[in-house]
């Protein structure tokens, strides 16, 4: 908990370091280079879904004082469900970090010409070196320097190209919004099929990060090491809204190159590092380069530390030595690590699968914490019963092509739905 001293925005930048990988730093410029603006949309839900955070679930936390969030689940429906829940969310993580820090390696080779596993293991060991020496304190404020370098790159960037560019502000603005490159609303199409169609990507926005930042515990761990509700909410909220003005300098990243490389065609998630590696000077190369490194470590320290926090908490009672706790955390990395080599950049569906498996289970442990704050108790079967509906309902909405925003609202909804059900049925039985 980190003495539960840590200020709010230092907190914050965590939270969005955390949840910016190397993904997001060359995939988000890659999006405007070959479409638009569209994915604003789901950052605006983003804002309203951490709000909806602080309202719903932060109170119950800081009033039970919780370490692990999953406490709350165990003591309103008992130690199983607690840890089903720290289960699924330490299978979550192993499984989203393990591949997006695959996912990273490969970008870091690309820039760096390092092989596969050379770029895995020098960034898991520097970033294991550090999580185990100052635990949660030194997370998140490495976190939030590492927050800060990358964002700092992204203005170069914008600096270099403006500079590259024989074009003024408005001729660059009429010649993007002439071709459609910054279209930013999409109110027209299949509003279920179409994942940027304004209300599914709001919808989505809201519930993702309702989710994501209200029941995974690497997200929540960040907050709870504030001094108060009132500290960890404005670290909630702000972290929206840096997350949006994050994600506005990286399309905008994405639309400078396409204007300035003339829309020639490049391989998606290319775009941003065919810039850097073929026109920045090296001096700046090297600050972009440790900008990628930042995103890439900022998410694996974070895993790693929740990840140990959780085994402590929920499965060992709290119970075990510092020591201990930074033997688990090694394990953890090492686990991370495993993974990441285990796999090469040619098993895509492998990477799919891990980059996706947190749309599959955050509705269900969603739905189980809004149940929680309900007053009526209900049978750990029927629990059980609907977090397995949940997570098999997403299963069948991707066969069935819904688009991917709708996800985690509608397992939510089938989660609750069907625990009650089988409560009701449960206890009618009983009765009998």
């Amino acid at each position: 908990m980190g003495g539960k001293t840590l200020p709010w925005a230092a907190a914050m930048f965590s939270i969005v370091a955390t949840e910016t990988s190397v993904l997001t730093f060359i995939s988000v410029p890659g999006l405007a280079y070959q479409k638009n603006w569209l994915f604003l949309q789901l950052a605006m839900g983003y804002i309203l879904g951490r709000i909806l955070v602080t309202v719903v679930l932060l109170p119950g936390y800081f009033s039970q004082g919780v370490t692990s969030i999953y406490e709350v689940l165990g003591e309103k429906f008992g130690t199983e469900i607690q840890k089903i829940a720290s289960a699924v969310f330490l299978v979550t993580r192993i499984l989203a970090d393990g591949v997006r820090f695959l996912a990273t390696a490969v970008i870091v080779q690309v820039i760096t010409g390092w092989s596969l596993s050379a770029a895995v293991i020098i960034i898991g060991v520097i970033t294991l070196m550090y999580s185990l020496l100052g635990g949660i304190r030194a997370v998140i404020w490495v976190d939030g320097f590492q927050f800060l370098l990358y964002l700092a790159g992204g203005l170069i960037s914008i600096y270099f190209l403006l500079s590259f560019i024989e074009l003024p502000i408005t001729g660059i603005y009429e010649s993007l919004s002439s071709q459609g490159k910054l279209t930013l609303f999409q109110f027209e199409g299949n509003v279920f099929e179409e994942p940027f169609m304004f209300f599914s990507a709001l919808t989505g926005g809201v519930f993702l990060s309702f989710a994501s930042h209200g029941a995974d515990y690497m997200m929540v761990q960040r907050v709870l090491a504030t001094r108060d509700l009132d500290s960890a909410r404005k670290a909630m909220i702000g972290s929206g809204f840096f997350v949006f003005l994050q994600f506005s300098i990286f399309l905008l990243i994405g639309s400078l190159i396409y204007i300035y490389f003339g829309g020639m065609d490049i391989e998606k998630d290319r775009e941003f590092p065919t810039f850097i590696i073929q026109h920045l000077p090296a001096g700046i190369k090297g600050i972009l380069l440790a900008g990628v490194l930042s995103a890439a470590m900022s998410t694996l320290s974070s895993s790693i530390n929740s990840l140990a926090s959780s085994t402590v908490t929920d499965w060992l009672k709290g119970s075990a030595t510092v020591k201990t706790s930074q033997l688990i955390s090694l394990a953890w990395g090492v686990v991370l690590i495993v993974i990441a080599l285990l796999f090469d950049e040619s098993d895509t569906a492998i990477v799919v699968i891990g980059l996706q498996i947190a749309s599959f289970t955050y509705g269900g442990l969603l739905g189980l914490f809004i149940l929680s704050r309900l007053r009526r108790s209900f049978h750990v079967t029927s629990l059980i019963v609907g977090l397995l509906a949940s997570l098999l309902i997403v299963f069948y909405l991707k066969h069935a092509g819904l688009a991917w925003t709708w996800y985690v609202c509608i397992s939510v909804i089938v989660n609750m739905v069907i625990t009650t059900i089988s409560d009701i049925l449960i206890k009618g039985f009983k009765a009998l």
